[in-house]
């Protein structure tokens, strides 16, 4: 496949760019800036799946209270939430579909720096003594978990824990504000519970990351910990993006309306 080659030697030409400035560890440097430069190319569909979700959430109430109404007649239930969608300017996959072109990027991305094909040796370089090419439990021959080659993962480890502690954090304290979290509003909704749980328990994969650092060959995992840091970053950022509104309907008593 020529696209591996192709960002092979996009890579390795930046990491003679950057010797300079950071000798044997130049491409661990390109990798970092590869995955900065392709996550803010990617960044306007961040932020179109940021609204979506917001607008979703400011939904939240009134589907709620369409499931509740319309509980035992499912037909007049897709039907009011369709025009409640169609109201408000809301698509109901507006937050996940802009993350689907993503997805092939990542993938690219991922199996480049996890396998070096196309790489032009990528995999044989170091980052401060550590291989490219090498694991975590490598690091327990040389010099130990506190050795040269394993204090770089514990750095690793340390900003990954960071973040994902972070990232658990908020995206808790976003699940408690869903419909059926606190038992009132949305709990006697079936599907809304099942929502609340599944939004509860699915801030703990953030933490799935420190796994797969630990078994992937380091030029996979500085992607990884690249990648999650601005994931965090930039959802912080969006954190207060506003979502004008894009249909004829506004929230609140107008808004209202489109659940009778």
């Amino acid at each position: 496949m020529s696209l591996f080659p192709t960002l092979g030697s996009l890579l390795s030409h930046l990491a003679d760019a950057l010797d300079p400035l950071f000798g044997a560890s130049a491409t661990a440097a390109a990798i970092i800036l590869v995955t900065l430069g392709v996550r803010l190319a990617l960044h306007p569909l961040a932020r179109s799946a940021a609204r979506g979700e917001r607008r979703r959430a400011e939904l939240a109430p009134q589907v709620a209270k369409l499931r509740r109404r319309h509980k035992n007649d499912p037909e007049r239930l897709v039907r009011a939430m369709g025009e409640l969608h169609k109201k408000e300017g809301v698509s109901p996959l507006g937050g996940f579909l802009p993350m689907l072109p993503q997805l092939p990027v990542f993938y690219v991305m991922y199996h480049l720096f996890s396998t070096g094909s196309g790489g032009s040796g990528l995999l044989d370089h170091a980052l401060l003594g550590a291989p490219l090419g090498g694991r975590w439990a490598d690091a327990f021959g040389d010099g130990g978990v506190f050795g040269a080659r394993g204090l770089v993962y514990l750095g690793l480890f340390a900003l990954v824990a960071a973040v994902a502690t972070w990232t658990y954090r908020t995206a808790r304290a976003a699940a408690a504000a869903l419909p059926g979290t606190d038992g009132t509003a949305g709990a006697d909704d079936p599907a809304t519970a099942a929502m609340a749980k599944v939004a509860k328990v699915a801030p703990l994969l953030s933490f799935g990351t420190l796994v797969t650092v630990a078994v992937v060959p380091l030029a996979a995992g500085l992607y990884l910990v690249t990648s999650t840091t601005w994931s965090a970053v930039e959802r912080a950022c969006l954190k207060g993006l506003r979502t004008p509104r894009t249909g004829g309907g506004k929230s609140g008593s107008k808004g209202k309306s489109a659940v009778a």
